[in-house]
């Protein structure tokens, strides 16, 4: 997990919890650190008929996943993990600099599974949902 002090992390956001999207209060307050992508190796689906992200690395054929990154402290990190849905872990990304940072990833295998929608090339899950119709909170 990556950390910023000893008594925060950072995390690499991607998903629902996107400023101006409908989870983004389960970060709490935590402080907005950057806008951020991740180097091209993950694939983005539409895990359970779009209800959340799931993003899971590869070795090809990946793509750069856009995200925010946030510093949380200790507890947050840990409502934040009580939010997730079932099956997500916390896993390192590695940035477009380089930076190794915590993300919440999703098994491939299940993804595969249940044949979720490949939306890897919407250009990131704000915008999947954008043209998808699903009207984010602001």
């Amino acid at each position: 997990m990556s950390q910023n002090s000893v008594n925060s992390k950072l995390v690499f956001i991607c998903g629902s919890a996107l400023r101006g999207q409908p989870d983004h209060q389960n970060l709490q307050s935590a402080k907005f650190i950057k806008t951020a992508a991740t180097r091209p190796n993950y694939r983005l689906h539409a895990a359970g008929d779009g209800w959340h992200p799931a993003i899971y690395e590869v070795d090809n054929q990946g793509i750069s996943i856009p995200g925010e990154v946030y510093e949380l402290t200790t507890e947050q990190y840990e409502y934040l993990l009580s939010t997730e849905p079932p099956n997500m872990y916390p896993s390192d990304v590695i940035l477009t600099d380089g930076e190794a940072i915590t993300a919440m990833l999703y098994p491939q295998e299940l993804v595969q599974q249940y044949n979720w929608l490949d939306i890897s090339d919407y250009g990131g899950w704000a915008a999947y949902k954008q043209a998808a119709g699903v009207e984010s909170k602001v």
